[in-house]
C-alpha cells in the first residue's frame, strides 16, 4: 500500500516501505532505544535473507492516514513511559514532516530491556 496526495505539481505516492525506513531512523535516534526487533517470524526470515525491510517497524495506511507499530528494546535504567512518549512524538513528527500526511497512531511495543 501507499499514501497518495495531490498538489499543484501533480500526484505524489509514498510507499509504506519508505515510511517505515523514516520511522526506523527516527526511532533509533531516540534516547533510550537500543534496537528494534522483528515482530513476526517472516520478518526474521527476510532479515536473515537480507531482504530490504525495516526491522521492527510495521506501517499500514488507510486512505490518507498512517498507522505505525514499533517493536523496540530499551536501555536498562530509563523511564519506559518517558522513552515511549518521546519515541511516539519523534516518530510522528519525522513521518509527518517527510510525508506531509497525518499519522493517526504510533503504537510502541517494548519487547525487551538491554543492559
Amino acid at each position: 500500500m501507499s499514501v497518495n496526495t495531490n498538489n499543484i505539481y501533480g500526484r505524489i505516492s509514498i510507499s509504506d516501505k519508505a515510511i517505515s525506513k523514516v520511522a526506523l531512523k527516527a526511532a533509533l535516534d531516540c534516547y533510550g532505544i537500543v534496537d528494534t526487533v522483528s515482530n513476526k517470524f517472516s520478518d526474521t526470515l527476510s532479515e536473515f535473507l537480507k531482504l530490504d525491510k525495516a526491522k521492527g517497524v510495521s506501517v499500514s495506511t488507510q486512505e490518507d492516514r498512517i498507522y505505525i507499530d514499533l517493536f523496540v528494546v530499551v536501555k536498562f535504567g530509563v523511564s519506559i513511559s518517558a522513552v515511549a512518549d518521546s519515541l511516539k512524538q519523534t516518530v510522528k513528527y519525522a513521518v509527518e514532516d517527510f510525508t506531509g500526511m497525518i499519522v493517526n497512531e504510533v503504537n510502541v511495543n517494548i519487547v525487551g530491556v538491554r543492559l
